[in-house]
């Protein structure tokens, strides 16, 4: 699915022993997890066809990734926070119904504007929470807040029932699972020991009172403060004891999360290539589910070389090179012998494919459905191309 991804073209669809299908009828949420490049923005987007095309079901793709593939393969100019409809002009043309297949970019910013907004306990907390320069960059930067925010908005979507499915297209990072624990995450870092001392002191005192703090605590707090300021201190405190005023709420909406991730209304796709290095973290991405209590759904793997086995010589490819291409007498055997050997090439490449399929299916199991989709000759840039990329999917 970019250019390295459609690079081959393989006309004839594999018989699959099981597809997406089943997925994409049965579940409520899919979620594609694999690492950066491996083609997950674009497998999420067929998906989200796939569900409109052969169920007639309302699908909303969510991606984290700011790459313009998946508007433009929809057809959209760009990708918001807001949910957008794909153009009907943009289905029409392949007897696709409108109206069924959204998208959206999250905005991990604007889901936490939201989550303090749900969550404070008045109007006060929340005027400062939004205005502190310390939340807008917490909210933007904090480790984990992509990954929260991706399974806050998830629960939220789902919660007001518009649609029949949702594919969530997860971080292209390395640490793709880390959302699974990134709920749990959020809330023990806000109600870790340093958080609670720092926010016990602040609400006693109306400041941060190093009387109130203990004596090493206090030790550290004034070494910080001949490089920060007691007054920066100060906010932090304040910052920290608004934010905890949140956590009631993260902690229901936490529970609510994992509750939902581990029920069968969830199935999670590993989405991989044929190189060793994305199989392992496939691999990885398995035992990561299982030792979860979950289990992957399906593996696709993307840009699989096939394997065609040619049964000529090469003074017989050289006559068909002469009498049905016209290649000149004298270049013909050599055209002939390049020829071959490419395709020798090409064919070791494929069994080293094979090979590392094969790995995957024996650690993972034979029972997970694992789709291949072949190097297309082309990038998948539009609807055309998800639909070609949704036929092996199925």
């Amino acid at each position: 699915m970019s250019q390295s991804e459609r690079s081959q073209t393989s006309t004839a669809i594999p018989e699959a022993e099981e597809g997406l299908r089943h997925l994409v009828l049965s579940r409520r949420i899919l979620i594609t997890v694999g690492s950066g490049g491996v083609g997950k923005t674009t497998a999420a987007a067929a998906l989200g066809l796939l569900a409109s095309r052969v169920g007639s079901r309302r699908a909303l793709v969510m991606t984290i990734d700011p790459a313009r593939r998946l508007a433009t393969s929809l057809g959209l100019t760009g990708l918001t926070h807001d949910q957008q409809a794909v153009p009907p002009d943009k289905l029409r043309p392949h007897g696709l119904p409108p109206g069924l297949l959204h998208a959206m970019m999250l905005d991990p910013k604007r889901t936490f504007d939201d989550m303090v907004r749900r969550y404070a306990p008045d109007g006060a907390t929340v005027d400062r929470l939004l205005h502190s320069k310390l939340y807008q960059q917490i909210s933007a930067r904090l480790a984990g807040a992509q990954e929260y925010a991706a399974m806050e908005k998830l629960h939220e979507i789902r919660q007001s029932g518009g649609y029949d499915l949702m594919v969530l297209d997860t971080p292209p990072t390395a640490n793709a699972m880390d959302f699974l624990d990134a709920p749990r995450k959020m809330v023990e870092a806000v109600e870790s020991p340093a958080v609670s001392l720092f926010v016990g002191s602040y609400r006693k005192a109306g400041k941060l009172s190093l009387g109130l703090l203990g004596f090493g605590a206090a030790y550290v707090v004034r070494r910080l403060a001949r490089f920060t300021g007691g007054g920066f201190l100060d906010d932090i405190a304040r910052f920290l004891a608004d934010l905890s005023g949140l956590l009631g709420g993260m902690h229901d909406r936490a529970a609510q999360v994992m509750a939902l991730l581990a029920s069968d209304e969830v199935g999670f796709v590993v989405v991989t290539t044929p190189d060793p290095r994305s199989i392992d973290e496939a691999i990885g991405f398995h035992d990561r589910l299982v030792g979860s209590q979950r289990r992957p759904g399906a593996f696709v793997v993307n840009r699989v070389r096939p394997l065609r086995e040619v049964d000529v010589e090469a003074g017989e490819l050289a006559r068909r090179l002469r009498e049905e291409h016209g290649v000149a007498d004298a270049l013909a055997p050599r055209l002939a012998s390049l020829l071959l050997e490419s395709h020798a090439q090409l064919q070791s490449l494929a069994r080293a494919d094979a090979a590392e399929i094969d790995r995957l299916r024996r650690h993972c199991g034979e029972d997970i459905p694992c789709v291949q989709v072949p190097l297309f000759d082309q990038d998948v840039h539009d609807i055309g191309g998800l639909l070609e990329l949704g036929r092996y999917l199925e």
